[in-house]
């Protein structure tokens, strides 16, 4: 028998070995020889081992359990209870071993935390209950704050701006100016006089982009050329197309931003155009000497000359004026001599900049004081644009035809007690093959003879088009070759005056499906946006916006939170890629619901909405990380054991959090196209399928 009688066992912080055997101890019995018997097998005992100790030699016990008795036998170290352990934990040995319950342990990476390895995402979640009962006064909390927000945003903005009406072009005095009745009343005078020496428009050719500027066509249009000098007025286009040029950098500028994030880009673009426009207006206004028109005094006074665009930037024209000293009675011709009119529409059919009539003082006063009655025609001009602002670059040919609807119905039956008639058309195609579209304003059949005898009594020469003259026959039958669709035009309008003629070709049901359509690179992000019909309920749709919008921060806060518990690097990624995109909506959006007045409301609007569809590639890029983070966690937890589920311990709902924002960003842009359209259109009846109702409105 051998025994092992210890004096001394230390234990706990205390413990240390107290034997080291290097061999073996055999308690055999030797072997019997002859007749003899074979000993019996000895004993090997050794002093009773405390707690968290067992073995002769008084070793500690292995990870994971725990003996909370005195004795040697290596049965009563008992197994941990394992509902104790977390998932992401494991037990460590502890110096003297583990005498009781629970069993220490350690997290089996820094980014999870004690005492339940939680990371720092759900450690917040089980703070306040568990998911349930955090979705839930997560949804009280942001309800609560929304209400806030709206309140004050009624009070920052006011109640009364809220609710007013977008203001329509066309209106001829604006009674709310700053000043003295008596000088509202100059100005418009002035603007009647103005047009009342206006001879031509001449707008420019392109969309004003870096690729394709804004440029005049060297030849001077058939109405201008009584007034102008053919040769100075090539140079004078010449210097106008220079300085219309955009530089290479700055197409360079707007190519880089368009890749790292488009909403910066397309603020610097608009940023480039007003400058150019200054450019342009300073250069006509100060600097031009207006060589080329024949009247000395608007050459001595620098007048007779005018460069303006659309709000929008991208259509931009020159007005033509008298100076005063021609001497001629048959000059500016009254408007219906001018007929066919071409008036082309503002904006390129995009989300930021839709189709839209611009209606300036000059043209304005035109229709108003020799087509049509000035309340009508304001109508006209806002139930148009309520029609053109639905109209979708890429999808021309489906969304072109309830304008052209709307003008048979609605506008040409009330516009022909008038005399007038309105069309749909294309206009000058560049060499880049961007089309412009716009309206053909022409007289009616019953308007006609009146419009010669108007001229006859002017001493104005006329030539009708006649269908016996050779010549005119072989205009025609060339003008149908090149523009087929110009030729039932034509053959309705053969009694208008030769300077009447028009580039553009009429649009109608049958040609809208001959329409070629172009999309450029940023189209499936208008897939998103695109241009509603009002619903109302508007302080409603702010309401649902603000808790939405915080509903947003929330989530994006939280992604990084949960990002961060798996790799610093895909918190990054999500970050750059796009640059800052997921982060910048909710600042766009506290700008654009905080902004003072509609048209300024609905323009920050429109860019808010940019950033939150550009943010849905950084959210495409969080639910690639976690994709990735879960089947390497799948395939490879040995070697990489700190990589673990998102929400839970169930590593199939790694993608609740990338899911959720983009549900989120794509109810936030549902709910801004509506309140795009509330501040827009507030007289829902612009859409009325009723023509009386439209026009008695």
């Amino acid at each position: 028998r051998v025994h092992f009688h210890w004096a001394d066992i230390p234990t706990g912080d205390l413990y240390q070995h107290i034997a080291t055997i290097h061999g073996s101890i055999i308690n055999r019995g030797g072997l019997g020889k002859g007749q003899g018997i074979a000993g019996g097998n000895g004993t090997l005992s050794g002093k009773a081992c405390p707690r968290g100790l067992h073995g002769v030699f008084c070793k500690e016990c292995p990870s994971g359990t725990y003996k909370n008795v005195t004795g040697s036998d290596e049965s009563l170290c008992q197994w941990c209870p394992i509902q104790e352990l977390p998932a992401r934990a494991y037990y460590t040995k502890v110096r003297g071993g583990v005498t009781e319950t629970p069993c220490p342990y350690d997290c089996i990476s820094d980014r999870y935390h004690m005492p339940h390895c939680y990371t720092a995402f759900e450690e917040l979640i089980y703070t306040f209950g568990g998911p349930w009962l955090f979705g839930l006064l997560l949804l009280v909390l942001l309800f609560l704050l929304a209400l806030v927000l709206s309140a004050a945003r009624m009070r920052f903005v006011g109640v009364d701006e809220l609710h007013c009406t977008v203001p329509q072009h066309g209106s001829q005095i604006v009674h709310s100016f700053p000043f003295l009745e008596s000088l509202n009343e100059v100005l418009e005078t002035s603007r009647v006089e103005e047009s009342e020496s206006h001879v031509h428009r001449m707008y420019f050719m392109g969309p004003n982009t870096f690729s394709q500027p804004w440029h005049l066509p060297h030849s001077p249009p058939e109405q201008i050329k009584e007034i102008v000098c053919e040769g100075a007025f090539n140079r004078f286009v010449y210097e106008i197309n220079v300085i219309a040029t955009y530089q290479w950098w700055e197409g360079s500028v707007y190519s880089i931003l368009s890749l790292l994030t488009y909403p910066v880009a397309w603020s610097w673009q608009q940023w480039r155009r007003r400058l150019k426009l200054q450019r342009l207006r300073e250069f006509v206004r100060s600097e031009y000497d207006h060589a080329c028109l024949r009247s000395c005094r608007s050459r001595a006074l620098y007048e007779g000359i005018k460069v303006a665009a659309t709000p929008d930037l991208i259509l931009a024209y020159v007005d033509f004026f008298l100076g005063g000293d021609e001497k001629r009675s048959d000059l500016p011709r009254p408007l219906r001599q001018r007929f066919p009119l071409a008036i082309l529409f503002g904006g390129d059919g995009s989300y930021m900049a839709p189709f839209s009539l611009h209606i300036d003082n000059i043209l304005d006063n035109l229709m108003t004081q020799q087509a049509i009655r000035p309340t009508a025609w304001n109508r006209f001009v806002a139930g148009l644009n309520a029609q053109l602002r639905l109209v979708r670059r890429g999808c021309l040919r489906k969304t072109f035809q309830p304008v052209l609807w709307w003008l048979e119905s609605h506008a040409n039956p009330a516009l022909q007690s008038f005399g007038i008639h309105i069309d749909l058309a294309l206009f000058q195609t560049t060499s880049c093959d961007y089309c412009q579209y716009g309206l053909l304003v022409y007289a009616t059949e019953e308007n006609i003879e009146h419009a010669l005898t108007e001229s006859r009594d002017r001493g104005l020469e006329t030539q009708p088009l006649r269908r016996s003259n050779n010549d005119h026959k072989v205009e025609t039958m060339a003008n149908c070759t090149k523009e087929p669709l110009l030729c039932n035009y034509q053959s309705r309008n053969e009694y208008f005056l030769k300077p009447k003629r028009s580039s553009g070709v009429i649009l109608d049901f049958n040609s809208l499906k001959k329409l070629e359509e172009r999309r450029d690179m940023c189209f499936p992000l208008f897939l998103f946006l695109h241009n509603t019909k009002p619903i109302g309920h508007q302080d409603l749709v702010g309401l649902l916006i603000s808790i939405l919008l915080l509903g947003d921060l929330s989530m994006v806060l939280l992604t990084f939170l949960q990002l961060y518990s798996i790799s610093m690097r895909d918190v990054l990624l999500v970050l750059l890629i796009l640059p800052l995109g997921i982060l910048l909506p909710f600042p766009a959006g506290i700008n654009a619901l905080f902004s003072h007045g509609p048209k300024r409301s609905a323009g920050l609007a429109r860019l808010y909405a940019l950033w939150n569809v550009t943010s849905l590639i950084n959210v495409g890029v969080a639910f690639i990380c976690g994709y990735v983070h879960s089947k390497s966690q799948t395939s490879s937890s040995k070697v990489w054991p700190d990589l673990q589920p998102w929400i839970s311990m169930d590593e199939n709902e790694w993608w609740i959090l990338p899911v959720g924002l983009l549900l989120c960003k794509c109810l936030q842009s549902r709910l801004m196209n509506w309140h795009i359209a509330n501040l827009e259109i507030q007289d829902t009846s612009l859409y009325s399928d009723n023509s009386d109702l439209f026009w008695q409105s």
